[in-house]
């Protein structure tokens, strides 16, 4: 293994005690190892790998694969069963935001009390203290109880002092939620940051959007047990590949909110797909001959730079297999002095071959990383052919005979 891993995981495993009644938990302590009244559930069981300084490792899986339990290994919140985890450098963990609080310390004291279990000395969060406080912009409340808090304001605080302390390794759950869509830009902007700086980070995410985003690498788990590791498309795809979704409830296009999009923030106004200048939903569509547009209308905070928007099509099972994004073409969105813009794509005589389609919207940042808003499952395609071709799409392709 490389002498620069930040992170190493050696046959890494964590096993539960399930006790079907309390008493059995006493009957357990009589017999010691004589008799079992438990049954075992292994939450990880043989997981090893590595990651580099500097790297950003994507951690997925349905729920219960192991993910959480394996980010609080590393954070060393729980003690393995078996195995060994080794851990380089300062870690800050972004899981249970403010778990170490004291609802009757004042904000400003609790910077004190979580920077200390962080690692940092008096005097380094005393230097790190303004800095804490500004990004938090929760200033005209430091000095009150944080049990006054409100949920937002407890958990900006507690974000800040966390991705103050400058780590050598950030891990991140997306379950972290820190407040309006503001400070949820300013949040992940600090961990864009955080990369840029060269910081190891483990990112875990339902979203394989962000994960093919942010990281190089990832690490699918599958019932606790190591799925597949390696470069960051591979893993994302074969796992898409395994996923089984509900059919499709039929959403309509989205339409909702206020005109002027919230501070920090932006949202999908509608969606709407037509071919051929006819509209709808469901929408008929004629395989390698319809021209298939998708029109996503936006509203975006005006002060934020302009953003992207990428759609993803799925299969009837819910497998993604194709995508688009402006960012990825090159294409720069415009918004008018209210924020309010649109972008249409459109598919010159669509390749895909019959079956049920559904199109989901995603409006993001400029960077196409942090994602404001997406309208699930906003359109669906019927796709009819008139051949006989197999598969999903048609390809452009050419006979050649041989005279």
């Amino acid at each position: 293994m490389s002498s620069e891993a930040m992170i190493r995981a050696d046959a890494l495993a964590k096993c539960y005690h399930l006790y079907d009644k309390p008493s059995d938990r006493l009957r357990q302590t009589l017999w010691g190892n004589r008799r079992r009244y438990y049954r075992e559930f292994w939450a990880l069981r043989g997981v090893s790998f590595e990651v580099g300084r500097g790297e950003v490792l994507g951690i997925i899986g349905r729920n219960g694969a192991g993910k959480s339990t394996l980010l609080q290994l590393i954070c060393r919140t729980l003690t393995p069963t078996a195995g060994e985890i080794q851990v380089t450098g300062r870690v800050a963990a972004l899981l249970e935001l403010g778990a170490g609080f004291n609802p009757d310390f004042s904000g400003r004291e609790n910077v004190f009390f979580n920077a200390a279990i962080l690692g940092l000395s008096q005097a380094e969060t005393e230097a790190r203290l303004e800095e804490i406080i500004e990004f938090s912009g929760i200033r005209d409340f430091i000095d009150q109880p944080v049990k006054t808090y409100s949920s937002g304001m407890y958990l900006r605080l507690a974000f800040s002092v966390v991705t103050c302390i400058t780590p050598d390794v950030l891990i991140v759950d997306e379950a972290l939620s820190v407040g309006d869509g503001a400070f949820a830009r300013k949040s992940f902007d600090r961990i864009m940051a955080l990369k840029e700086a060269g910081k190891t980070i483990l990112f875990c995410s339902h979203s394989m959007y962000q994960v093919e985003a942010l990281c190089s690498r990832a690490l699918w788990l599958e019932r606790g047990e190591m799925k597949m590791l390696g470069d960051v498309a591979d893993v994302v795809s074969a796992y898409n590949s395994s996923l089984k979704t509900e059919p499709n409830a039929g959403h309509a296009a989205i339409s909702a909110g206020a005109p002027r999009a919230p501070a920090g923030s932006g949202y999908i106004v509608k969606v709407s797909a037509s071919t051929d200048a006819l509209a709808g939903n469901p929408l008929a569509v004629i395989s390698a001959s319809s021209n298939v547009s998708v029109t996503v209308k936006f509203a975006i905070d005006p002060a934020l730079p302009p953003p992207s928007v990428a759609l993803g099509i799925a299969d009837a099972v819910g497998n993604t297999i194709a995508s688009v994004s402006s960012h990825n073409d090159g294409v720069d969105l415009r918004v008018d002095a209210d924020g309010q813009g649109q972008a249409t794509v459109v598919f010159p005589r669509l390749p895909l071959l019959k079956g049920e389609y559904t199109i989901t919207a995603f409006l993001a940042c400029e960077k196409a990383i942090h994602v404001y808003d997406l309208a699930e499952r906003s359109a669906t395609l019927l796709v009819e052919q008139t051949g006989l071709e197999q598969g999903i799409v048609t390809l452009p392709h050419e006979w050649r005979i041989k005279e």
